[in-house]
C-alpha cells in the first residue's frame, strides 16, 4: 500500500479489511468498561447495527509526507511554507523531518442508511448504526496510524500518534492547512467553508515522523486534550 512512509506523492489506501471495536461503539452509545451493561433489547439492535455496518463501510485512505523546514514550541512549518500552529507540538514530538497528512472516510453508505432509518422512524437502530460509522472511521484511523508507524519502522524511522484539527487544541480552521499538505479528493471527501468534511464519517490527521521523533502512550491525544468533561473521552 505505502511504499515509503517518506511519500512526497498523495497514496491512497483501499481494499482495508477493517475490523470494527464493538467496545467503541458502545463507547459511543455512553457505555464505558467496568459500568451499567446493555439491556438484551439493546444487545439485539446494537448486532443488527454492526451487521449491516459490516455491510456498509467503503474504508479509503490518501496519506502524504511533507518535509519540515522549521520547528517552534507550537508550531511546525512544513513544505511549500505552510505553517500548523499546534500547542505544544515541539515538546510533544520532539525532532521530526517530516509530518503525514491523512483523510480517511468510511464512505457515504452508511450515513445514507442511517437517514433512511431515520425517515422511517426506526430511531433505535438509527442511533446505533450511527455509533457504529463512528467506531468504524475511528478504527481506519488507528489502522493507518499503526500501519505508517509499521511502514517507518523498515526505513528506521518513527511515527508519533496522530492528532486532528478541533482537538488538543489545534484549531478547527487549520483543517484548510491540512487540505493544502493531503487534499482528501483521492479518497472521496471534500471539505466546505467551514471545514466540514463530507462524508460526515471522516477524518483526517497529522503524524511527525523522524528517527528521533517523540511517541507517546497509545490513544495520548485524549490526554493532551483540553475537553476533559468529554463524553467520549478514553483517557
Amino acid at each position: 500500500m505505502i511504499a515509503s512512509v517518506l511519500s512526497p506523492a498523495p497514496v491512497v489506501i483501499s481494499d482495508v479489511s477493517l475490523q470494527i471495536d464493538p467496545d467503541e461503539v458502545l463507547r459511543f452509545q455512553g457505555y464505558k468498561k467496568g459500568g451499567e451493561q446493555p439491556a438484551p433489547e439493546v444487545r439485539e439492535i446494537y448486532a443488527r447495527a454492526l451487521e449491516e455496518g459490516d455491510r456498509l463501510v467503503e474504508p479509503r485512505a490518501v496519506y502524504r509526507a511533507v518535509p519540515v523546514t522549521a520547528r517552534g514550541p507550537d508550531s511546525l512549518t512544513v513544505g511549500g511554507g505552510v505553517e500548523l500552529r499546534i500547542p505544544e507540538i515541539g515538546r510533544l514530538w520532539g525532532t521530526l523531518e517530516s509530518v503525514g497528512a491523512v483523510v480517511c472516510t468510511i464512505g457515504a453508505a452508511l450515513e445514507s442508511r442511517v437517514r433512511e432509518l431515520w425517515d422511517s422512524r426506526e430511531l433505535p437502530l438509527a442511533v446505533m448504526l450511527d455509533s457504529v460509522g463512528s467506531a468504524a472511521v475511528e478504527c481506519l484511523a488507528e489502522y493507518v496510524n499503526d500501519l505508517l508507524c509499521q511502514v517507518a519502522l523498515v526505513e528506521r524511522l518513527k511515527v508519533t500518534n496522530r492528532v486532528s484539527p478541533g482537538y488538543a487544541g489545534w484549531d478547527v480552521s487549520e483543517q484548510r492547512l491540512l487540505w493544502r499538505l493531503c487534499p482528501g479528493d483521492p479518497a472521496g471527501v471534500i471539505l466546505n467553508r467551514a471545514c466540514f468534511m463530507t462524508p460526515t464519517k471522516s477524518i483526517s490527521f497529522l503524524v511527525g515522523i523522524g528517527a528521533e521523533a517523540r511517541v507517546d502512550h497509545y490513544f495520548t491525544q485524549c490526554r493532551r486534550c483540553w475537553m476533559k468533561a468529554c463524553a467520549y473521552r478514553r483517557a
